[in-house]
C-alpha cells in the first residue's frame, strides 16, 4: 500500500510543479503534464513499469472528455455537421492514409503494414486538442468548429479500422508464429470475437440502439430519483456508473469507448441534467486527462530514442509535415480562411492517443512487426510532444500576423454619413444599431474586425472598417455634423482614449458609452462621457428580479425590488465615484471607498425590508 501512496505522491507532485511553471509561462498545462512525465519517467527514473497501467485508466479522461463534448451538441446541431464529418473528416483521414502509404511502397515496403502505419498516424490526439480548445477558448472558432469535426470523424473510424487490420496480417512476411499462439491469456473479454462480418454489425447496431434508448427513456426517471435523495455522492456514482458501464459495452464489442459515451453525451444534450452530469463530471476527466498527459511523457524511451535518433526524429517531422500539408489544403478547400485554416492545420498535425490503441491491436495480429512497433510508439508521443509548441507558434506568430495584416489594410471609403456614428458592431454594438435603424436614424458604423464586418454584412448591416480612434477616419464618418457618438468597443484603455478625444476636440458631441465593470464607468466619466453603461448592470437586474418572482415574489413586488434597487445606487452614485477618484488620485487603500460600498449595501436592505414591512 505505501508504493502506491509514493507513487501518486510522485505524480501529484510533479503535476503540481511543473503545470503551474508551464502556465506562467504561456506553454499551456498540457505541454505542463508532459514535461512533468518527462522528469519522473525517463530523466530521474521515479516511476516504471506501472506508468503503462496508469495510461490504460488515464485514458479514461479521455472518455469523460468526449461524454462533455457531446453534451455540448445536441442531436440537431450534430445533424448539422454532417457535411464536415464527412466530408472534411473522411477527406483527412483518407488522404493521410493514402499519402503514407504510397510513401511506403515506394520506398518497397509491403502493402499492407504501410496500409497499417498510415491508418495510425491519420489519427490525432483528442485529448490534447480539445484540453488546449478549452484553455484557449478557441472552440466556437471556425478553424475550431473544423477541428473537432475532425476529430469526431476519426474516432468514428477507429471502428473499421480495427475491423480491416486483421486482414492486413502477413506473419510469413515477418518471420512470425500464427495468430492462434499468440493470443494471450490476458487478452480483453469480447462478445463479438466468434461472429461473422453481418453478425457483429448488427451487434454495433443493437449496441448503439440500447445507448440511445437508455439514454432517451430512462436516464430521466433514474436521474430524478436520484437528485430526490439528496446525495451529491451517490448523483455522482450514477453519472460514473452510466459511463463506465457503456464503456465496458464498448469494449466488449471491440469498439471505442470514447465513442459510446460521445453518442450518450449528445442524447442527453437536451436533458434538464445537462449543467449537473457536466460539472459533477468535469473534475475527474480533469485529473484523469493530467494524468494521461504525464504517462504520455514518462513512457518516452530515451534509450530507443538515442540509437534510433535520425529515424525517429525524422519521421516525427515528415509525419507532422505530411499532415499539415493535408490539413492546410483542406482548409484552403473548405474556405476556412486566415487564422482559422492556421488553427486547424497546426492542431491535427500531431498523432493521437487512439493511435497506441491501433498501434497495440496491429502488433497482436501481427499487421506490424515488433521492431516497427518499438519505432512508431515513441514518434507517436513525439508529435504529441510537439502539439502544445505548435499552439504556442499559433498564438505568437500566426495571430500577431494577421493582426498585423488587419491593422496595416487601409480604411474602408466612407461613402454614407447618418446621425449617429458607432464604434464597434459585436454583439452589444449590433442591437443598439438595429434599435437606431428601426427608429428611422441613419447610422455610420465602424469596426476594426473583418471577421465581424462580414459577419453582420450577412445580416444586412453595413459596417466600414477601420480604427475608430483615429481622427481623420472620424471626421471623414461625419463626426463634426453628428447628434450622437457611440462607442461600442471592447478594448477597455481604448475607449477610455477616444472618449478623451472627444471630449477635447468635439466637447459638444453626446457620447454614450459600454463600459466593462464598475471602475471603467467611473474612468469613462471623469473623461467626459455623458452617458456611461456597465455592459452586464441591467441584464443582472432583470435576472435579479425573475429570481425574486420565482421565489415567490408577485410581478409587481420584484419589480419595485428592482426600482428600489436601482434608485438607491443611483443617489449614492456621486459619492462612490468621488471615492474612486480619491484612490486613483492618492494612491490609498480603498478603505474610504469599502466603507461607503458597505454603507450603500447597509441602506438597501434597510430600503428593502421597510419598502414590503409597509405594503
Amino acid at each position: 500500500m505505501t508504493v502506491y501512496f509514493i507513487q501518486a505522491v510522485i505524480y501529484l507532485l510533479a503535476a503540481v510543479i511543473c503545470v503551474p511553471l508551464a502556465k506562467r509561462l504561456g506553454l499551456g498545462s498540457v505541454l505542463g503534464y508532459l514535461i512533468a512525465g518527462v522528469i519522473i519517467g525517463p530523466i530521474a527514473g521515479l516511476v516504471g513499469e506501472e506508468t503503462n497501467t496508469i495510461q490504460h485508466f488515464a485514458e479514461f479522461g479521455v472518455v469523460m472528455m468526449l461524454f462533455i463534448v457531446g453534451l455540448e451538441l445536441s442531436p440537431k446541431s450534430l445533424w448539422k455537421m454532417k457535411g464536415l464529418l464527412i466530408g472534411l473528416g473522411g477527406l483527412q483521414i483518407g488522404l493521410t492514409t493514402l499519402i503514407i502509404t504510397l510513401i511506403g511502397i515506394s520506398l518497397d515496403f509491403p502493402w499492407q503494414p504501410t496500409l497499417v502505419v498510415g491508418l495510425i498516424f491519420s489519427l490525432s490526439s483528442t485529448a490534447i486538442v480539445m484540453q488546449s480548445f478549452a484553455e484557449k477558448s478557441l472552440n466556437k472558432t471556425d478553424g475550431g468548429q473544423a477541428a473537432f469535426s475532425i476529430l469526431l470523424s476519426q474516432d468514428i473510424a477507429v471502428i473499421p479500422m480495427l475491423a480491416v487490420i486483421p486482414l492486413l496480417a502477413i506473419p510469413a512476411y515477418f518471420g512470425m508464429p500464427e495468430v492462434a499462439q499468440l493470443t494471450s491469456e490476458h487478452a480483453d473479454i469480447s462478445l463479438v470475437q466468434y461472429l461473422s462480418g453481418w453478425q457483429y454489425a448488427g451487434a454495433i447496431a443493437i449496441a448503439i440502439t440500447s445507448i440511445i434508448i437508455v439514454g432517451h427513456y430512462v436516464s430521466k426517471p433514474l436521474f430524478t430519483w436520484v437528485a430526490n435523495t439528496g446525495l451529491r455522492e451517490i448523483y455522482t456514482a450514477t453519472v460514473l456508473l452510466l459511463i463506465i458501464s457503456i464503456s465496458a459495452l464498448m469494449n466488449l464489442l471491440g469498439l471505442s469507448p470514447a465513442l459510446g459515451a460521445f453518442i450518450a453525451g449528445v442524447v442527453l444534450a437536451n436533458s434538464e441534467f445537462r449543467h449537473e452530469l457536466e460539472s459533477n463530471i468535469e473534475p475527474f476527466k480533469g485529473l484523469l486527462l493530467g494524468l494521461f498527459f504525464i504517462t504520455v511523457g514518462a513512457g518516452i524511451s530515451f534509450s530507443v530514442v538515442s540509437e534510433n535518433l535520425l529515424l525517429i526524429s525524422s519521421l516525427t517531422i515528415a509525419i507532422i509535415v505530411i499532415k499539415a500539408l493535408v490539413l492546410l489544403s483542406l482548409a484552403i478547400l473548405f474556405k476556412i480562411k486566415k487564422s482559422d485554416g492556421w488553427l486547424l492545420t497546426l492542431s491535427l498535425a500531431q498523432a493521437g492517443e487512439f493511435g497506441f490503441v491501433v498501434l497495440s491491436f496491429s502488433s497482436q495480429h501481427q499487421s506490424l512487426p515488433p521492431e516497427w512497433v518499438a519505432i512508431l510508439s515513441p514518434v507517436i508521443t513525439l508529435t504529441m510532444f510537439l502539439t502544445p509548441l505548435l499552439f504556442i507558434f499559433y498564438d505568437k506568430v500566426v495571430i500577431n500576423k494577421y493582426l498585423t495584416t488587419q491593422q496595416s489594410k487601409q480604411p474602408d471609403l466612407i461613402d454614407k454619413k447618418g446621425q449617429v456614428v458607432i464604434a464597434g458592431i459585436g454583439r452589444f454594438g449590433q442591437i443598439i444599431n438595429r434599435l437606431l435603424m428601426s427608429n428611422g436614424y441613419d447610422t455610420t458604423v465602424i469596426d476594426q474586425s473583418t471577421t465581424i464586418i462580414d459577419k453582420v454584412k450577412k445580416v444586412d448591416i453595413h459596417a466600414y472598417f477601420g480604427d475608430a480612434t483615429n481622427s481623420s477616419l472620424l471626421h471623414t464618418a461625419g463626426l463634426d455634423d453628428a447628434s450622437l457618438f457611440v462607442i461600442a468597443i471592447d478594448d477597455k484603455e481604448r475607449v477610455l482614449e477616444l472618449v478623451k478625444y472627444i471630449k477635447l476636440f468635439h466637447p459638444n458631441l453626446p457620447i454614450v458609452v459600454r463600459a466593462h465593470d464598475r471602475g471603467h464607468a467611473y474612468a469613462l466619466e471623469n473623461a467626459g462621457a455623458h452617458h456611461v453603461f456597465i455592459e452586464s448592470y441591467f441584464t443582472a437586474l432583470e435576472m435579479g428580479k425573475s429570481s425574486l418572482k420565482v421565489l415567490g415574489l408577485k410581478e409587481n413586488e420584484a419589480e419595485k425590488a428592482k426600482s428600489l434597487y436601482y434608485e438607491i445606487d443611483q443617489q449614492h452614485h456621486q459619492h462612490l465615484l468621488k471615492a474612486s477618484n480619491d484612490i486613483s488620485k492618492e494612491g490609498h487603500l480603498q478603505t474610504n471607498f469599502i466603507e461607503l460600498f458597505l454603507s450603500l449595501e447597509k441602506e438597501m436592505r434597510e430600503v428593502m425590508t421597510k419598502a414590503f414591512k409597509d405594503k
